[in-house]
């Protein structure tokens, strides 16, 4: 059955990537959620989509500098419980982003983090940057989805995945259709498509067989997931 990941949180009833966003996601059924891991100056690492909070540069600023609702990656954990957890490691080589770790050292906090945290057996991880999926998938036994952009076509780079070792593969999912399933599933990938909201998508990547939908609306998903099929109503 495809799991359903609130993205960043339930934030329709609250600011997204908060605790509340979180315990929304849970209340509402939610398989799991979706967020966003970012280090700052001091190697504390906080969630938060933007590299920005208001007008601070998270990089650049200590965690107490922060707003308030900005929480530390290991509350975020500690919120979370009885979920499955999506980290998303913020390490991108854009002009927009403000730093850059090629170490490895940045994935690598996730990961102790998340071990120390007790979380371990729950959370998976993903980053658009291939280079920070394959720390991860080598500091950590738990799967690693390597990120697709919206313009990127993600069947050229099913067989980079696979040699990386990572688990799946995370397109945008307008990109996404049977044959590119079957594609990643040959190579033993799952398949977790983002950001998928409008009824007739939801549908479609449940028919599809996608392994994971992220959404916004985890609510709307779990219906149509869930929704009886003709076989069922026949036998009831």
């Amino acid at each position: 059955m495809t799991g359903i990941f609130a993205h960043r949180g339930l934030h329709t009833s609250a600011r997204e990537n908060t605790l509340e966003a979180f315990a929304a996601a849970r209340a509402v059924g939610a398989d799991g959620v979706e967020l966003d891991a970012r280090r700052t100056a001091r190697g504390e690492l906080v969630v938060h989509h933007d590299p920005r909070v208001q007008s601070l540069v998270i990089a650049e600023h200590a965690a107490g500098d922060l707003a308030t609702y900005v929480p530390s990656l290991a509350a975020a954990l500690a919120a979370t419980t009885g979920l499955v957890v999506n980290v998303e490691v913020k390490n991108l080589l854009e002009p927009d982003e403000p730093t850059y770790d090629a170490s490895g050292d940045f994935a690598r906090s996730v990961v102790a983090t998340v071990e120390s945290s007790g979380r371990a057996g729950d959370v998976i991880y993903s980053s658009f940057d291939l280079a920070t999926c394959s720390v991860l998938a080598a500091a950590s036994t738990r799967p690693v989805g390597w990120l697709f952009e919206a313009t990127d076509d993600p069947r050229a780079s099913l067989d980079a995945a696979a040699r990386a070792g990572l688990a799946a593969v995370n397109p945008y999912f307008g990109l996404v259709d049977a044959e590119f399933v079957a594609q990643a599933h040959a190579r033993g990938l799952g398949v977790n498509v983002w950001t998928v909201n409008a009824p007739a998508d939801l549908s479609a990547m449940f028919d599809l067989g996608v392994d994971i939908v992220i959404t916004d609306d985890p609510v709307r998903a779990i219906a149509l997931r869930d929704r009886p099929t003709e076989a069922t109503l026949r036998m009831s």
